[in-house]
């Protein structure tokens, strides 16, 4: 499971990204759903992020929405060459804060369009298509509609690369078939591994796979093992459980948010943090003890 040789950076399709960079979720308020109280601390957030060598910004036009990809474009643009910005689509948000489906080839079409309007930017980078067949998970049904409308924007020119979220092996291949996928971005950390079989298949085939919620989301991980590690090395747990996603397989961004810069400098401190063999056992067999 390790790998000592391993770079610190990985393909999307032409383009090549830091192995850890950050997720803008957090920069939206409660729920996701409208701003955070203080912008400034937003924007200085995602500042020290890029000063710190972060080149890999996952973001949605409905986190907020428009909240996020507003706060990007205010801290960054113009954006640095090597800055690769990633969204997704497929779902709005409701008044009442609802996550909806937004599937059709019109919403997906203006879904790209207020990213780009929102982020400005002439072409989105990475645009992820988010299967809301069921929001709590991966569920089985056909995304070819969809997928084949997202295909045609790419072809457009609006869409340089595309990816999937919330999807099954099953998805993936049908995916596969109308066009090329880059990077998979399902549900998966130390307690949490349904995906461990998807993950080893996507590797073999070079495709990134990024994990949401890889310290666990809005129920941050707790276990006792994960303490007694982290307390061994010297690290935070999350520091941990970051480290272990980065040695897991070399194909994993990781993707952690945070509003707060020393949360984030913690976060960014996992990539230097070399987990040894013993540790990397005791954490397999970790079950959310």
């Amino acid at each position: 499971m390790t790998f000592p040789e391993q770079s610190n950076t990985y393909p999307m399709g032409s383009l090549r990204v830091n192995r850890l960079g950050y997720g803008a979720m957090q920069l939206a308020g409660p729920g996701v759903f409208g701003p955070l109280k203080d912008h400034q601390a937003a924007i200085a957030v995602l500042q020290h992020a890029v000063a710190s060598g972060v080149n890999h910004i996952d973001t949605s036009d409905f986190y907020g929405p428009h909240i996020t990809n507003q706060l990007i474009r205010e801290a960054l643009s113009p954006y640095h060459d090597d800055l690769v910005i990633v969204t997704k689509i497929g779902a709005v948000r409701g008044n009442d804060a609802s996550w909806n489906p937004a599937i059709s080839r019109e919403a997906l079409t203006q879904a790209v369009h207020d990213n780009l309007r929102n982020l400005g930017l002439d072409m989105l980078d990475v645009v992820n298509f988010r299967c809301m067949i069921s929001p709590h998970g991966p569920a089985e049904g056909s995304i070819e509609a969809p997928l084949t409308a997202l295909a045609e924007l790419q072809q457009q020119g609006l869409v340089r690369h595309i990816g999937l979220s919330n999807v099954t092996p099953t998805q993936i291949a049908e995916g596969r078939r109308i066009c090329d996928i880059v990077c998979v971005q399902n549900h998966y950390n130390l307690a949490h591994r349904e995906d461990d079989a998807l993950i080893d298949d996507l590797a073999r085939a070079n495709i990134a796979y990024v994990p949401y919620f890889p310290l666990g989301g809005f129920t941050p991980l707790q276990s006792a093992t994960l303490s007694e590690v982290a307390a061994r090395l010297n690290a935070t747990p999350m520091q941990v459980a970051l480290a272990w996603l980065l040695q897991r397989s070399p194909n994993i961004l990781l993707i952690p948010g945070t509003s707060s810069i020393a949360h984030l400098q913690e976060n960014l401190t996992a990539s230097e943090l070399v987990l040894p063999a013993e540790a990397i056992r005791e954490l397999d067999k970790m079950t959310g003890d």
